[in-house]
């Protein structure tokens, strides 16, 4: 009992903080991700969720709430620009980990898509700004809205964002002429088109017509490369013609999300049951819902025996080349979807892959922040700017304890997370943890 009024008090405690007009931050390192340069010892004013000023000292009422970085980084929040999260607990996952903005990337429940969505990004619930995808195929095959024909699609899209949704994502089996009906129809209403590979129409096409992201690296794999021998499924693609599919995606200004840490989980549980239960029993896994463990222990990867090593490999491989092109990569993954991908948890796994696959850290934090902040901005009319730190965009940001440029671990442990101007230190992070994992603890 006593636990649970503490962990009250601190959450109350919190929203006095988040809810007043004018926050000061002094005494902290900023990394804007404007370019690569930090403004040491500084003071940054947040008023009315957006950020004032940066190193301007102004005279404040005595009352004003000042949060002391005492030497620490103040970096921006981060940005999971694919997931499937549809429980306010999983906002909370997300939240306490540093994410301050996300993406659903289909199949949202009605009562997340508007009732919760509406709440969060009106500052009513803590969790990350929520952007939407509405997704469409038509073939039954994978559980998604169905659409066949051109005058179908385009009635969809309408319906979508009369309904609050940002993007339109094409799955695989959309035929050629749902495609073009959507494209067209998203165009004149402003709604961006993201997914994966259309079979009927290919990448190349597809971004021709207006697709304006990728929804993961491993599209290329099925609708850019050529398809691999019939006695080698598996085989990796060849990599001279990396630098052909970063010349399409370059001339389209298309963006690319970046799921190296999703298709490296994928191929590591592949005929393979050990591997998933052992993704159960990981720390994180505790924060997990009763039906997404359910879903984990039941996954088909498990039963079947495939080698993807070399194309996991060359997704790596891959990954940096487009990142030293120039390629706006985003990050991302399938959280919770995929068994072995808890939400926000997982995000910091996307990082570390990329990092690992030799991308600087710099092109990996951009990723994370500034490109999902042009991503949004070049896609969704009148949407709030995030991923920099500069006066005028929202104040999501992260308090850590180390330079992240040069420490990029240091994100997995803030020591606070403001979301919409709301301010949560790193006990109410805590807290809101310890939360979640009772709530889904198995019996």
């Amino acid at each position: 009992m006593l636990r649970a009024l503490l962990t009250l008090w601190m959450m109350f405690a919190c929203v006095v903080i988040a809810r007043a007009e004018t926050v000061v931050f002094t005494d902290v390192n900023v990394v804007p991700m404007d370019r690569e340069r930090v403004v040491s010892r500084t003071t940054v004013i947040v008023t009315d969720g957006v950020i004032a000023s940066i190193g301007i000292k102004a005279k404040l009422p005595a009352e004003t709430p000042v949060i002391d970085g005492k030497g620490a980084w103040l970096f921006p929040g981060l940005a999971d620009m694919h997931n499937h999260v549809t429980s306010r607990d999983d906002l909370t996952l997300l939240l306490a980990n540093g994410v301050t903005t996300m993406l659903n990337m289909g199949e949202a429940t009605n009562s997340f898509a508007g009732r919760t969505r509406i709440a969060v990004n009106g500052g009513e619930v803590p969790g990350p700004f929520i952007y939407t995808a509405f997704v469409v195929d038509s073939d039954p095959q994978y559980g998604h809205f169905v659409v066949r024909t051109p005058d179908e699609a385009r009635a969809i899209v309408r319906l979508a964002k009369a309904n609050g949704y940002s993007f339109m994502k094409v799955y695989t089996n959309l035929s050629a002429g749902a495609f073009a009906g959507l494209a067209e129809e998203a165009g004149a209403q402003g709604i961006g088109v993201v997914g994966h590979n259309v079979k009927a129409v290919g990448l190349a096409r597809q971004l021709a017509a207006g697709q304006s992201m990728v929804a993961h690296v491993e599209e290329f794999f099925y609708g850019f490369f050529p398809e691999p021998p019939a006695d080698d499924q598996q085989a990796a693609p060849d990599a001279a013609r990396i630098a052909e599919a970063i010349a399409l995606v370059k001339a389209h200004g298309a963006f690319v999300t970046s799921d190296l840490f999703n298709y490296r989980t994928i191929a590591a549980q592949f005929g393979k049951p050990e591997v998933v239960k052992a993704y159960l029993a990981a720390p994180e896994a505790r924060y997990l819902s009763p039906a997404d463990r359910l879903a984990w222990a039941g996954s088909s990867y498990q039963k079947k025996a495939v080698d993807l090593s070399r194309r996991v490999a060359f997704e790596a491989r891959f990954v940096k080349a487009m990142a030293d092109a120039g390629v706006p990569l985003i990050t991302g993954g399938d959280a919770p979807t995929i068994p072995g991908q808890v939400p926000g948890f997982a995000l910091h796994g996307e990082i570390d892959a990329m990092l690992g696959a030799g991308v600087t850290p710099w092109q990996v934090l951009s990723a994370a922040t500034r490109t999902p902040g042009e991503f949004i901005a070049k896609t969704v009319p009148g949407a709030a700017k995030f991923g920099v730190i500069a006066p005028g965009y929202g104040a999501d940001l992260l308090l850590v304890a180390d330079n992240p440029l040069m420490k990029p671990a240091t994100l997995r442990a803030p020591l606070g997370v403001m979301a919409g101007g709301r301010w949560h230190d790193a006990a109410t992070l805590k807290a809101m943890l310890a939360d979640v994992a009772a709530k889904r603890a198995a019996p």
